[in-house]
């Protein structure tokens, strides 16, 4: 059975002793595809637009003539990789064979991993980016390590009786902490090769949302549906983490947090529709901040920006490297940026995507934000009323189209209010990314930066200045 639009030429055959081997050459018109059999257990496919994304593994030696399907996400995704869904298999036709495809490079600019078939909630990288610790959603952080091209799990964490919500990899003292909706946190020590947990006191009666470790970590803020912020801290007398509250003004979930470079300022997205910059100085463990353009005076939980007209919850907040500007994107579908070295200005953009879910600063004047459209967007701020959009930062995969006939072009406008007849996600995402981390570079200029999603994929993306 072959797919419309291709066409088979077989164009040579060999047979020894041991295996049996079959080379055949595909054309596809739209564009071109051409995969070649390279030997008895490797296949590879070279696209004409030289994105060369496939390749397929044959445990069996003995090769046939394989069939190539349009196979749906879901069957893909048995294999071990979350894919893009248009995009050709290889199948054999006896059932003892067993293949494992993986993805070697769909565009020189991303990488593209996966971990199963549980959405991905929350990511961290350690300091040299060698592990990563995933939650598929669930009680259990994953820490994987790379080996060559692929992911190896090497450790589970599994202190939490509720779904994990937030996690933070310190990159200097090489501590983990995990919040859960279980109302708890915890801060992970490598010891003798194992994660041991200590519990922190972070005393709320409401699930735990979102956590992050402070630039210097010494103390790491968590948020919560108690309608505070705990700023936790270790204290060496009794070997545990406190934590201070800050209480007032909200009125809602906390959902999102993101810390200032000078390791006082804390910026916290609500779900009241508020985005706030606090003040977390704690005279105990640190010495009295300086200035800001924020503000001079920063008693602990002072309030210096409050802005109450974000359109929608604000899920997401990123400081930018100077720590002047404050970006956040709101479930209204905008962006925002308030400007400190500007009288506090802010300037906001309603996009006509999704509602985009995170925001990361990756150069003083560039922004990137993701969300529900499953595709990264680049977005651009000069000053106060100029935030613009620059482009998607994933380009979608051209397919072919071919005729549709009068009744299905008014059934389409019918039932879907377009002319499209196609359901299909373009974007190598297939569902909503969840997370953006920084993978390469410093804040000022981020080289590389990842993004997970509801599609259980892990992508590595290259940001060119």
């Amino acid at each position: 059975m072959w797919e419309t639009g291709l066409e088979k030429t077989h164009t040579g055959r060999t047979r020894d002793q041991t295996s049996e081997r079959h080379v055949v050459s595909w054309e596809q018109t739209h564009p071109p595809l051409s995969p070649s059999l390279c030997n008895n257990t490797v296949t590879s496919f070279t696209n004409s637009d030289c994105t060369a994304p496939f390749v397929l593994t044959a445990q069996s030696p003995r090769i046939r003539p394989c069939t190539f399907l349009h196979l749906p996400l879901q069957l893909l995704q048995l294999s071990g990789l979350c894919l893009p869904s248009r995009l050709w298999t290889c199948s054999s036709t006896s059932p003892r064979q067993t293949h494992s495809i993986g993805l070697l490079c769909p565009r020189s600019d991303m990488s593209l991993h996966s971990f199963g078939l549980e959405p991905l909630s929350c990511h961290a990288w350690n300091k040299d980016r060698t592990q990563i610790a995933v939650s598929p959603n669930n009680n259990t952080v994953n820490i994987y390590e790379k080996k060559g091209k692929d992911w190896v799990k090497i450790h589970e964490l599994n202190e939490h009786s509720g779904r994990i919500t937030g996690i933070d990899w310190a990159p200097k003292s090489n501590r983990i902490v995990t919040c859960s909706s279980d109302r708890n946190a915890y801060v992970w020590t490598l010891k003798d090769g194992v994660w041991k947990p200590t519990l922190v006191l972070v005393r709320i009666n409401r699930a735990a949302t979102c956590v992050k470790w402070s630039p210097q970590e010494n103390k790491f803020a968590l948020g919560s549906g108690a309608r505070l912020i705990s700023v936790c801290y270790f204290e060496k007398e009794n070997d545990w983490w406190l934590s201070k509250h800050i209480k007032k003004p909200m009125r809602s979930t906390v959902l999102s947090l993101d810390w200032h470079p000078n390791n006082i300022l804390l910026a916290a997205g609500s779900a009241d529709l508020h985005c706030r910059v606090f003040s977390t100085f704690i005279k105990d463990i640190e010495d009295k901040p300086g200035p800001t353009a924020w503000g001079a005076k920063m008693p602990f939980g002072e309030v210096m920006l409050e802005h109450k007209d974000c359109g929608g919850w604000v899920h997401s907040v990123s400081f930018s490297p100077s720590g002047d500007q404050l970006a956040w994107v709101a479930h209204n579908s905008s962006i925002s940026v308030v400007d400190a070295a500007q009288k506090k200005e802010v300037t906001q953009l309603t996009t006509e995507y999704l509602p985009l879910i995170s925001v990361l600063y990756v150069s003083p004047t560039e922004i990137v934000a993701a969300g529900h459209d499953c595709c990264p967007y680049q977005f651009t701020y000069q000053g106060p009323a100029s935030l613009k959009f620059v482009k998607k930062l994933d380009i979608p995969k051209q397919t072919s189209k071919g005729s549709m006939s009068a009744m299905q072009h008014f059934r389409n406008l019918d039932k879907k209010a377009t002319e499209e007849d196609s359901s299909e996600v373009t974007t190598l995402h297939q569902n909503s990314i969840t997370q953006l981390c920084v993978v390469s570079g410093e804040r000022n200029r981020v080289e590389k930066y990842s993004s997970v999603g509801l599609d259980g994929a892990m992508i590595i993306w290259d940001f060119k200045h």
